[in-house]
């Protein structure tokens, strides 16, 4: 395969818990070799029916209000048509519809171009999947 297209799998254990986790500097560190100082695009890509890709700020709250607003949204009960799994799983294989599974992202130098407070998290709200995949993708 040409350089200009260059593709790596993140194992990510994201626990028994709903999390949003961060991976912005796994990001940075794949477009370092991936990107080579080139332009082009990075994708991120979840290959799982129940997680998502979001950009937002983290640290600051926005994370944990992310995951509220989720509850919010799609409560976790017993009001789901998809019903196996932990209570209320059927709303996890709601979420990519909010918070879709893939984001593609601009890259200028090699250096990944977000805004000042933005990261690139994986949001994982299906407690009973305790490992993702996340496949980043550089084509420039």
């Amino acid at each position: 395969m040409s350089d200009a297209f260059t593709t790596r799998v993140l194992h990510i254990p994201s626990g028994a818990e709903e999390r949003v986790v961060d991976l912005t500097r796994d990001c940075e560190a794949f477009l370092r070799q991936a990107a080579a100082g080139r332009d082009g695009l990075l994708n991120i890509f979840v290959p799982h029916a129940t997680a998502g890709i979001a950009i937002i700020e983290t640290g600051a709250g926005s994370d944990d209000d992310l995951l509220t607003a989720l509850h919010t949204l799609l409560p976790a009960d017993d009001r789901w048509q998809h019903r196996h799994g932990s209570p209320g799983h059927g709303r996890d294989h709601v979420l990519p519809a909010f918070v879709p599974p893939h984001a593609t992202l601009p890259v200028v130098d090699g250096i990944l171009r977000l805004g000042t407070w933005q990261s690139v998290c994986l949001v994982d709200t299906n407690i009973s999947n305790v490992n993702r995949q996340v496949r980043l993708s550089f084509l420039g």
